[in-house]
């Protein structure tokens, strides 16, 4: 009878992986439902019970080698950290990591002003100040893209062919008031490497001071030459969202001529020689006061561990125009 024939092994594994294909996707996680996870008290809490955490990090890592790890973290590092677990979320609310980052950002305004408005307008709340005032980002480069058209030369056809023309302008800035500029139509994974103090002058990096007041920026640069012009900048500073400071827009980009007698050293404050100048003031009759109505495209901030991967790197081809949103 065919119940008394007996399959063999691999006829029956055979079958088990035929029905296989209809039971779904193992998912181990199911196993997980029914089982209670004692959850960890916040960080600083005031319960007398002992508390054994189950994280191997905290068992072996005391609290306080934590915190001086976080203390060496930027803010937006600090920031993922924070949503790794919930002993850190409430390590990182200490306010003194906060207040060390806010004082660096804007150490030109001074200790004492940081304080008065941390304590006047954002109710004592470090974390806050930083979310909420405006500031510029040093951990990463202010990107412009700008297009324009050219006509080219036609050869052996009638009509002239049209080429579209692509340039950049690259932002770095410093805490101490210092930054750097540079214009070029390398891409941004190029440029990256040489935005430093110690690029060479075939790398066409100039050096400037700058300003802030509020959201508004003010910087200027000295153009090296045999007549010295003096590039004034005017900017604002603007988020996609709440404290991303990701944009700015440029106001006003003016060129003008500077006197010898002003300067006293190459490395004197730029903010300090225009201070008091009109829009269209120079004093340099060779080189006249030039407002620029052409190339304000709003800088895009680029973090530095994004600087490969940028969309800002892809050729006019692929991208022949792009929205800063």
């Amino acid at each position: 009878m065919a119940s008394d024939v007996s399959l063999p092994p691999e006829a029956s594994t055979y079958s088990r992986l035929i029905a296989m294909q209809f039971m779904g996707t193992e998912r181990p996680w199911l196993n997980l439902y029914g089982i209670r996870v004692r959850p960890v008290a916040a960080f600083g809490s005031v319960s007398t019970k002992d508390l054994v955490d189950p994280a191997l990090i905290h068992r072996c890592l005391p609290d306080e080698l934590l915190f001086e790890v976080f203390a060496r973290m930027t803010p937006y590092t600090l920031g993922r950290a924070a949503c790794v677990c919930r002993k850190w979320k409430y390590t990182i609310r200490n306010p003194s990591l906060w207040r060390s980052a806010c004082l660096k950002t804007w150490q030109l305004s001074g200790p004492i002003t940081n304080y008065q408005l941390a304590h006047s307008i954002y109710d004592g709340s470090w974390k806050k100040m930083w979310v909420h005032r405006p500031r510029i980002r040093m951990d990463g480069l202010y990107v412009s893209r700008n297009t324009y058209i050219r006509v080219g030369v036609a050869e052996w056809k009638v009509t002239n062919p049209v080429h579209v023309v692509c340039y950049y302008r690259y932002l770095k800035f410093y805490p101490n008031g210092k930054f750097l500029y540079k214009i070029s139509s390398q891409k941004l994974k190029e440029v990256a490497k040489c935005m430093n103090f110690r690029a060479s002058k075939t790398d066409c990096v100039h050096k400037g001071d700058y300003g802030l007041d509020g959201d508004l920026i003010k910087a200027a640069i000295l153009y090296p030459g045999l007549r010295r012009t003096l590039l004034r900048i005017h900017l604002r500073v603007r988020g996609t969202t709440v404290g991303a400071n990701n944009r700015l827009d440029l106001l006003k980009l003016v060129t003008t001529g500077v006197d010898d007698s002003e300067l006293n050293d190459p490395n004197d404050d730029m903010l300090g020689v225009v201070e008091g100048w009109q829009e269209d003031e120079t004093h340099n009759p060779d080189v006249p006061a030039i407002t620029h109505k052409r190339g304000l495209t709003p800088f895009v901030f680029v973090p530095f561990e994004e600087v490969e991967t940028s969309v800002l790197n892809l050729p006019v081809d692929q991208m022949d125009y792009f929205v800063t949103g």
